[in-house]
């Protein structure tokens, strides 16, 4: 699904494809609930409970397979989001909007094009609404508190406890994990730029 907008800041027309306008609407956070979304409905992944896994179908956008490839067996979704949102995929797609100066190269905030962009894709409808307005735009009750309610850990933090956790016990089930608060912006990326962690075997850590 990609979208041609009529202004960048080169004056060229400019594609940018669904994950690039969630990063604009919503940095990496949206970005996560984006892909987590789309897949669910088109039956890539299966949610249920707080929990993810992906089926056997390949999805072909960077973002998506990262998702299925932290997922093979049934994970926390708060585990996914945080994984996902701090991983080299997306932090690929700040990169790039930076470079198409429609976020700043400092903060990684909107510039006056990335605003246009947002406005324009917004009113042309092409795109689901929660790429927008995040899970509260959801109509499934159950999906929207899902989503809402898997507070990711802040990037920094989240590596530091998923290191810790498989150091000491690699089989560690984090049904007892603990909960913390978010404090990502709008583009809260914290400090990011580790790779993703496998998910293979049956029993691997997550949150």
């Amino acid at each position: 699904m990609r979208t041609i907008f009529r202004r960048s800041a080169s004056t060229e027309p400019r594609t940018l494809d669904l994950y690039e306008i969630a990063y604009l609407a919503g940095g990496p956070l949206r970005v996560a609930e984006t892909a987590l979304i789309a897949l669910h409905e088109r039956g890539i992944v299966t949610v249920q409970r707080s929990r993810v896994r992906a089926g056997k179908t390949r999805a072909d956008h960077p973002v998506e397979r990262a998702l299925t490839e932290l997922c093979p067996y049934r994970k926390r979704v708060r585990f996914v989001l945080t994984m996902l949102l701090s991983g080299p995929e997306t932090e690929e797609i700040g990169r790039r909007l930076v470079s198409y100066s429609l976020l700043t190269r400092s903060r990684q905030r909107l510039t006056a094009a990335g605003r246009r962009h947002v406005q324009t894709a917004k009113e042309d409808g092409a795109l689901p609404v929660y790429v927008f307005d995040g899970p509260a735009a959801l109509p499934d009750p159950v999906l929207r508190r899902t989503v809402r309610d898997a507070i990711p850990i802040p990037s920094g933090l989240g590596r530091r406890l998923i290191r810790m956790g498989r150091a000491l016990d690699s089989d560690y089930d984090s049904d007892y994990g603990s909960d913390y608060g978010s404090d990502f912006g709008s583009h809260g990326g914290g400090d990011s730029g580790a790779g993703h962690h496998s998910c293979g075997g049956g029993g691997g850590s997550d949150y």
